[in-house]
């Protein structure tokens, strides 16, 4: 078979394959859609820059990162319809797990209150150590509340151990987006207190 060089393309053929590429590139998708509501925590008890804590790990508090039932350990916002039905808030979802933004908020609260090392991660010595269940941090549409529930686990050496449930609503919420985030995070922040004080 003799060699045939290869022709370049006209220019109405150039622009023929760009527009076909270019209607392909509209069916392409990289990536998901980004949602139109992206939700975060943020502690109403912060630390001021500059201020720091030491101490010997021994004498640490672990803040590990609750496990989190089904409906709680995805993105998306629960929505509890009654007692059986559940649905998720569209076009929102948080920025990170409910479970794992609720260790920080704790963590931080606990580093505002000052006085003692803050560490979040396992580590093999410690005075303290917090773990639990996040069990809601959602929206409920009967009471129209948000609502989160944490069940706590207090660690002492030796095997001492205590739990405890605490829970905050904030009543009278409308059922969007713009409403519930900020209601989420005042619950979330209630909580956060509540724990802090039971730590001691």
């Amino acid at each position: 078979m003799p060699f045939r060089p290869l022709i370049p393309a006209s220019r109405p053929a150039l622009g023929a394959l760009l527009v076909a590429a270019l209607s392909l590139s509209g069916c392409v998708s990289i990536g998901g859609k980004a949602p139109a509501t992206l939700l975060a925590l943020s502690s109403d008890a912060t630390v001021p820059a500059g201020q720091g804590a030491s101490g010997t790990l021994a004498k640490s508090v672990v803040v590990m990162e609750p496990s989190a039932d089904a409906r709680v350990s995805v993105l998306r916002v629960p929505v509890q319809i009654d007692a059986s039905n559940v649905a998720y808030i569209k076009k929102t979802q948080w920025v990170e797990r409910p479970a794992r933004q609720l260790q920080h908020l704790i963590a931080e609260t606990l580093r505002a209150k000052g006085g003692r090392l803050v560490v979040e991660s396992d580590i093999d010595q410690w005075q303290q150590r917090l773990s639990g269940r996040l069990l809601a941090m959602g929206y409920d549409l009967p009471s129209h509340s948000a609502v989160v529930r944490f069940d706590a686990v207090k660690e002492a050496p030796g095997g001492q151990i205590e739990t405890r449930r605490f829970e905050a609503r904030v009543p009278n919420v409308s059922d969007d987006a713009a409403a519930i985030g900020p209601a989420l995070n005042q619950a979330a922040n209630d909580v956060a207190r509540q724990v802090v004080d039971w730590l001691g």
